[in-house]
C-alpha cells in the first residue's frame, strides 16, 4: 500500500487568535508503504510552539473525512481541511491545512468543591453534515459544548438605522428608504457555541458518543453515564449509575462508552476491571442490568501484583459493522464479537516487551496512561499507539502486524521510514531498539482513521503526524 504523511507540530508566524501562539505552514511528505519499508515522497508540516497547553488530548475525522479535528490541553479545537483536488497539483490532494481554530473551554473553579476544572479537551465527536455548516461536540471534564462551525464569504452594506460603521443614526435624519444589499468579503470562518451542556456530572466526563438517531448523545464519567437530547440544555436522562451506597464498597469505575453505530437503543460500557458491558435501553428507563456482560477468564500463571491495573480498559470501540467491539488494555488489543461472551475472538499483543518493566511504568505513572484504538474503514486492520512514539497496525486478515514511528526526524523527503523492531534481550541488531532505550515520555494515546480511505491521524504529543494513500 502507499501512504502519504503530514505532520502537524504544536512555532512559527501568523498570530494565533487566542493564546499569543504562533502558526506556520513549513512543508509536506508522502510515503509509499510496502511490507519492507516506508518511502517518503513530499511533506507538509503545520507548527505550534510547543508547550504543555499545546499536548493534543483528541483527533478526530468527522464523517466524510474532509475535515479532521484536534483538541488540546489549553482547551482549543484546532479543524484541519483537506485540500481540494486540483489539476495544476494533483499531488495536493489530501494535504490538510487549518481550517480553524476557536477557544472551546476555559479553566474555571468550582467554589463548592474548591475545585480546578481544568480546560483540556477530553473528547471531540462530529454530526453528519446536514447543511453547509459543520457541527461538532467538545467536553472538557465537567462540560460538554455543542459547535457551529460556518462559512462566511458576505457582508450586509446599506443598513437604514446604523451607519458603515454600526452606530445608530438619527431618525429624523433618515430622508430615504436604502435596501441593504451584500457585498463580497474575503472568507471567514466562524465557530459559535450552539447549546452548552453543563452541571451534569459530578465527576470527570471520560467519553461522548452520538447515537444514531441523531438527536440523543451522551456523555459517560468515572460512575454515571447520562443521555441527552440536543435540544435540551438543562436536563438529562441518567442510564447508567454504578455508584455504590457507600464509596467504600467500591470496586470499579467507568472507563469508556460508547453508542451502537446502527441500533440506537444500544450502547456499551467498559470497566477498570476488564469487563464490557451491553445494554439496551429498551429493557428499562436504567440500565443497571446488562444485557451482555463480556469478561475474559484470567490465567492463574500470569498473575501478579499488576494484573487488575494492566487489564483496565482503557478504550471500546464498535466496528463500522456493528458486529464487533474492540477494547484497548494496558498491554493488548481485543476484539470480541457481540455473539461470544465469554473470550475475544482475536487478541493483540501490542508491546509485550514491556511485561518485565511494569514495576518502573507504575513507579512513573506510564501504567495509567490510557492509549485509544481505531478501526480502518473496512474494519480489516486496527491501530492503537505505544510508547517511543511507535504505533502499531495490525491485520486482522492476513494476521501481519507492523510497528511505525511517528517522529519529525524519520520524516525527510525522500527518506526511508522502516518499520522498527525493539529488541527484548541477546545481541541487538543494527535496526533495533533495546527495550531500555525506550523513551516512556513520548507516547501515542491518541489516533484516528478517516472513515473510507487510508489515512491516519497520530497525535504523538504536540505533533500530529497524517499518514495517507501515495498519489500517482
Amino acid at each position: 500500500e502507499a501512504l502519504v504523511v503530514s505532520t502537524a507540530h504544536l512555532e512559527g508566524s501568523e498570530k494565533h487568535p487566542y493564546s499569543g501562539q504562533h502558526l506556520s505552514t513549513c512543508f509536506s511528505l508522502s510515503i509509499h508503504m510496502t511490507s519492507e519499508c516506508l518511502y517518503p515522497m513530499y511533506v507538509h508540516i503545520h507548527t505550534y510552539k510547543g508547550c504543555t497547553s499545546d499536548i493534543i488530548s483528541t483527533v478526530e475525522f468527522n464523517h466524510t473525512g474532509e475535515l479532521l479535528a484536534t483538541g488540546d490541553k489549553g482547551g482549543r479545537v484546532v479543524i484541519f481541511q483537506r485540500e481540494q483536488e486540483s489539476k495544476n497539483q494533483p499531488h495536493r490532494r489530501g494535504e490538510y491545512n487549518v481550517y480553524s481554530t476557536f477557544q472551546s473551554h476555559e479553566p474555571e473553579f468550582d467554589y463548592l468543591k474548591s475545585l480546578e476544572i481544568e480546560e483540556k479537551i477530553n473528547k471531540i465527536r462530529w454530526l453528519p453534515q446536514q447543511n453547509a455548516a459543520y457541527f461538532l461536540l467538545s467536553t472538557n471534564d465537567k462540560t460538554v459544548k455543542l459547535w457551529k462551525v460556518s462559512e462566511r464569504d458576505k457582508r450586509p452594506e446599506g443598513y437604514n438605522l446604523k451607519d458603515e460603521d454600526g452606530r445608530l443614526r438619527d431618525p429624523s435624519m433618515i430622508t430615504m428608504l436604502r435596501v441593504p444589499v451584500l457585498r463580497p468579503m474575503d472568507l471567514m470562518v466562524e465557530a459559535t457555541p450552539r447549546r452548552v451542556f453543563a452541571n451534569a456530572h459530578t465527576y470527570h466526563i471520560n467519553s461522548i458518543s452520538v447515537n444514531s438517531d441523531y438527536e440523543t448523545y451522551m456523555s459517560a464519567d468515572d460512575l454515571r453515564i447520562n443521555l441527552w437530547n440536543f435540544e435540551i440544555t438543562n436536563q438529562s436522562f441518567n442510564i447508567v449509575d454504578i455508584k455504590p451506597a457507600n464509596m467504600e464498597e467500591l470496586t470499579e469505575v467507568i472507563t469508556a462508552a460508547e453508542f451502537h453505530p446502527h441500533h440506537c437503543n444500544t450502547f456499551v460500557y467498559s470497566s477498570s476491571k476488564g469487563t464490557i458491558r451491553l445494554c439496551d435501553m429498551r429493557a428499562s428507563a436504567l440500565c443497571d442490568r446488562h444485557s451482555k456482560f463480556f469478561e475474559e477468564p484470567e490465567d492463574p500463571s500470569n498473575r501478579s501484583f499488576f494484573s487488575e491495573i494492566i487489564s483496565s480498559i482503557s478504550d471500546v470501540k464498535f466496528s463500522h459493522s456493528g458486529r464487533y467491539i474492540m477494547t484497548r488494555d494496558y498491554l493488548t488489543v481485543k476484539v470480541w464479537d457481540l455473539n461470544m461472551e465469554n473470550r475475544p475472538i482475536e487478541t493483540y499483543q501490542v508491546h509485550d516487551y514491556l511485561r518485565s518493566k511494569l514495576c518502573s511504568l507504575y513507579e512513573n505513572d506510564c501504567i495509567f496512561d490510557k492509549f485509544e484504538c481505531v478501526w480502518n474503514g473496512s474494519d480489516s486492520v486496527i491501530m492503537t499507539g505505544s510508547y517511543n512514539n511507535f504505533f502499531r497496525m495490525f491485520d486482522r486478515n492476513t494476521k501481519r502486524d507492523v510497528t511505525l514511528e511517528a517522529s519529525r526526524e524519520n520524516s525527510k523527503p525522500r527518506a526511508i521510514l522502516k518499520p522498527r523492531k525493539v529488541c527484548v534481550g541477546g545481541k541487538r541488531r543494527k535496526d533495533e531498539i533495546s527495550v531500555d532505550s525506550l523513551d516512556f515520555s513520548k507516547k501515542i494515546l491518541h489516533t484516528a482513521w478517516h472513515p473510507s480511505e487510508n489515512i491516519i491521524a497520530v497525535a504523538a504529543t504536540n505533533n500530529l503526524y497524517i499518514f495517507q494513500d501515495k498519489v500517482n
